[in-house]
């Protein structure tokens, strides 16, 4: 509707609320007369009162209508304090914690929890119960004012009737409820071996992993026999590895729940279920000379192709990679495309030939990064392209550092690494050459900071 309609319609209401008012006044005034008459008032003094009373009415009528579309006012009690707190609630900086408490188990015990966060501001967005036999551990991801420190939080714990309180800072990825995690590290493990030790540290947090094969490279048995089910103890899970060998599960700064038992379990026979798999994903590029290559994931069924190129190689570029007996160099086939230790990639010529391989080794807050490419396939780039996936791989699992360890003398590994862009460290010793880089950090896959050791068939860790 227009202005001009509008205003003609305002009008048109205002001239017969007037007519109306008109005749109830003339109305009124014979009203009045024809009592004054009947009773023997005055007629001029009736007419008087009347005149008020009509006056008196009109004033509240024409006050009600002037404030009837009024604002409200502005200093109410609950409006005033509500946007006053408004803004200055949103300028407030917060963290997101994890919490893990134990707690009596009976009636109220989980209310003055709550009740002693709510004291301090702090925001409980997720909850995790975890039985256990005297009690029960509550899991809790909080957002608390940035200004609230963790002893306040803890003491406020400990107040209400929470035990053995432990607290470490969350991000958004652990807003992720459990159920969903869950399914998305059993399909992250279904879909490849390698991703089992990762999931577990995504799901346990702070641990370290020990996986030992089942014999060493001369056949001397390393693992413990683990029963099928598992052990449980208050610091430690173990399982059985679908290759014969051990899983150990070690966290000493926080006891294990039969709840994460449970689940590790669960993830351990869907990968012994499902043996060894790697994803089949080929990427082809083409050589500056114009040759085509297929870089993949590599895995045990590679290993007699990987012996035909060993065949292949020089005993001088089989020391340089393997730093010790070149007649033992076979023997780490085994466990260096085994996709629990680590990852692998081939290359392979368009006739299907393997000519190189690039491994990505867990080995405790670190990872080693180790290549071998055939004599005949050097000095093409194809080491620097192996080693940049493979720097991007580790990143991508939340390693904080990758290091290769090689001879002063190697030049290509040297210039391979200095490619990367990365800050470098240098160490050496007798001869022997540590290059460690620190990879820029993958925000989509955030894993908890843990260890994870892998021993190999000669027990080196």
């Amino acid at each position: 509707m227009t202005e001009a309609s509008s205003a003609n319609s305002s009008r048109r209401h205002h001239w017969r609320r007037d007519v109306i008012e008109l005749a109830a006044l003339i109305t009124a005034v014979a009203v009045a007369d024809t009592v004054a008459h009947t009773l023997g008032f005055s007629g001029p003094a009736l007419l008087c009162a009347a005149a008020v009373a009509l006056l008196a009415t009109s004033g509240v009528i024409w006050w009600s209508r002037r404030h009837e579309n009024a604002p409200p006012p502005t200093d109410t009690g609950a409006t005033a304090s509500s946007s006053a707190a408004g803004p200055e609630a949103r300028g407030h900086e917060t963290t997101l914690w994890r919490m893990r408490t134990t707690v009596r188990d009976e009636p109220g015990s989980l209310a003055a929890l709550c009740t002693a966060l709510a004291a301090q501001r702090v925001d409980i967005l997720s909850l995790q119960t975890h039985p256990l036999s005297d009690g029960t551990v509550d899991e809790f991801l909080l957002r608390a004012p940035t200004a609230v420190q963790p002893e306040e939080l803890t003491r406020a714990v400990s107040g209400a009737g929470g035990a053995q309180t432990w607290l470490e800072r969350a991000d958004a990825h652990d807003l992720v409820d459990a159920p969903t995690r869950m399914l998305g590290l059993a399909t992250r493990t279904a879909l490849d071996s390698a991703e089992l030790p990762l999931a577990l540290r995504q799901l346990l947090g702070r641990c370290t992993i020990h996986s030992v094969p089942a014999r060493s490279l001369s056949g001397q048995p390393l693992a413990e026999r683990v029963p099928v089910e598992g052990v449980l103890e208050e610091h430690l899970m173990k399982f059985r590895d679908p290759s014969g060998g051990s899983l150990t599960i070690e966290r000493p700064q926080l006891p294990f729940t039969p709840t994460e038992f449970a689940r590790v379990r669960a993830l351990t026979e869907l990968d012994n279920r499902l043996g060894q798999r790697v994803p089949p994903r080929r990427d082809v590029l083409t050589l500056p000379e114009g040759n085509e290559i297929t870089i993949r994931r590599a895995g045990p069924s590679d290993q007699t192709a990987a012996r035909a190129m060993h065949d292949r190689c020089s005993s001088g570029t089989l020391a340089l990679r393997y730093h010790g007996p070149v007649s033992d160099a076979d023997r780490y086939l085994g466990h260096l495309l085994s996709p629990r230790f680590g990852r692998t990639l081939a290359v392979e010529t368009a006739s299907g030939r393997l000519v190189a391989l690039g491994h990505l080794l867990w080995d405790g807050d670190e990872t080693e990064v180790a290549l071998l490419v055939e004599d005949a396939w050097q000095q093409r780039g194809i080491g620097a392209e192996l080693l940049r996936r493979l720097v991007v791989m580790a990143a991508e699992a939340g390693c904080d550092s990758v290091y290769a360890i090689t001879q002063a003398s190697n030049t290509g590994m040297v210039a391979a690494m200095r490619g990367l862009g990365l800050p470098l460290d240098y160490q050496i010793e007798e001869g022997t050459l540590v290059i460690t880089a620190r990879p820029a950090p993958v925000p989509a896959r955030r894993e908890a900071r843990e260890i994870i050791r892998v021993q190999d068939g000669s027990g080196r860790r």
